[in-house]
């Protein structure tokens, strides 16, 4: 997979797994101390190491994008190595150890951080930091990568429309796409792309 299909019209998206039922994965509090990374300004090291457990009924499917957390997507290992040398180009791939599973996942460590969100245009982070209505400046947005981080809200990861096409293409109903920003007025940005 590749990056050759960049949109006309920049976009941008939060991604998490759909409320179908799937079995999800619940990550450890190592989340927490790569939230703390991610505040700080990157700096220094990062937690390596992720463990996490299923939750649903055993019965269900295990989503291949199985968590919700804006700061720390997953991916099962089959989406992660079609993705491979996209998802590279801003960060890297970490191992997630499944209790009592043998499952192959990885935590999509978003690195590259970019100054691309118009505070004066975007509404006001809420008590926790996160944006309702975020407005970009597409002349700064990083559409040659499938993911980022905007300064401003570091904690959450941003896809860039061209990767949610592809990776909702991959994974069907597994996945929820939310548009936080487009360049194109058409469209109509969900209403809280940061709430649950």
């Amino acid at each position: 997979m590749t990056t050759e299909g960049i949109e006309e019209h920049l976009s941008v998206y939060r991604l998490l797994p759909s409320m179908s039922d799937f079995q999800l994965l619940h990550l450890d509090d190592q989340v927490v101390e790569l939230m703390r990374w991610q505040r700080a300004g990157s700096a220094g090291p990062y937690p390596a190491r992720f463990t996490a457990e299923w939750a649903g009924d055993p019965r269900w499917p295990k989503s291949e994008f199985p968590t919700g957390d804006a700061s720390s997507p997953v991916l099962s290992r089959r989406i992660a190595d079609l993705l491979w040398d996209d998802l590279e180009k801003a960060g890297r791939l970490l191992p997630v150890r499944i209790k009592n599973a043998d499952d192959g996942y990885l935590l999509y460590l978003v690195e590259r951080v970019v100054d691309c969100l118009d505070t004066e245009r975007s509404s006001v982070p809420d008590r926790i930091g996160r944006i309702r209505e975020s407005v970009f400046r597409a002349d700064a947005v990083p559409a040659d990568v499938p993911a980022f981080r905007p300064t401003a809200f570091p904690t959450a990861v941003c896809w860039n429309g061209w990767a949610a096409r592809l990776l909702s293409g991959l994974l069907g109903d597994q996945l929820e796409c939310r548009l936080v920003w487009s360049e194109d007025p058409g469209p109509v940005p969900h209403p809280d792309p940061w709430g649950f």
